[in-house]
């Protein structure tokens, strides 16, 4: 089957499949995750089918949304793409990048490790998705969701978190500012992912000064 039918064909099933996602983990989400990737490439040397794949699946079934089985997305992405006709080692690839983008595996010691310039292109486009204007309606909109408080001064930010520690954590919303979001500028892996992270970190600064300013009355 042609790579574009292919790549119109995935959209259509994750817009399907995300059709009641969290906002923060909509299709919306996806389709911003792809555009980033597909400009990151430009300056990469990348197999593009590989990346747009990745790109599209890589929340199909986001663990936090399914009592934390990090088997399913996996499992839905798999079933399409062979019933799409992708070839085995393509369909892998995309497998692991869906394994190995998130952030709580890289709080991970232990267990299995997967690299490649594809990932590492998905990854930075994700990630760039979490900071920023954007991060932090995301952010904020998740909390929501999980109905977390905005912020609680005698609640520290874990900075030592494990893997499991992460993915139970119940902590105010502003933690994760420090607990994950001003910790992904430096986690980039691309030139071009690091050049845009910069603008968007300097104003999630900009914001929690704001924000601290607002809560204490002093503005």
């Amino acid at each position: 089957m042609n790579k574009e039918v292919i790549i119109e064909n995935t959209i259509l099933f994750v817009k399907k499949e995300l059709k009641n996602a969290e906002g923060g983990h909509d299709w919306f989400h996806i389709e911003r995750v792809f555009k980033n990737a597909i400009l990151i490439s430009k300056e990469e040397v990348v197999d593009g089918f590989i990346v747009s794949l990745g790109a599209l699946l890589h929340d199909i079934a986001d663990p936090k949304f399914y009592n934390g089985d990090e088997t399913i997305g996996p499992k839905i992405a798999s079933e399409f793409l062979k019933n799409q006709l992708v070839d085995k080692k393509t369909i892998i690839h995309v497998i692991n990048i869906i394994k190995f983008i998130s952030y709580k595996n890289s709080l991970s010691k232990t267990g299995e490790k997967f690299t490649s310039k594809e990932l590492e292109v998905v990854q930075d486009a994700d990630r760039l998705d979490a900071i920023g204007a954007i991060g932090i309606a995301r952010c904020f909109n998740y909390g929501g969701f999980k109905n977390r408080a905005l912020y609680n001064p005698a609640i520290i930010p874990n900075l030592e978190m494990s893997k499991e520690e992460y993915k139970n954590s119940t902590a105010p919303t502003i933690n994760h500012f420090y607990e994950k979001l001003l910790l992904l500028k430096d986690k980039m892996n691309t030139e071009t992912g690091k050049k845009i992270a910069e603008n968007r970190h300097e104003y999630m600064e900009q914001f929690l000064d704001q924000f601290y300013n607002e809560w204490n009355g002093v503005k």
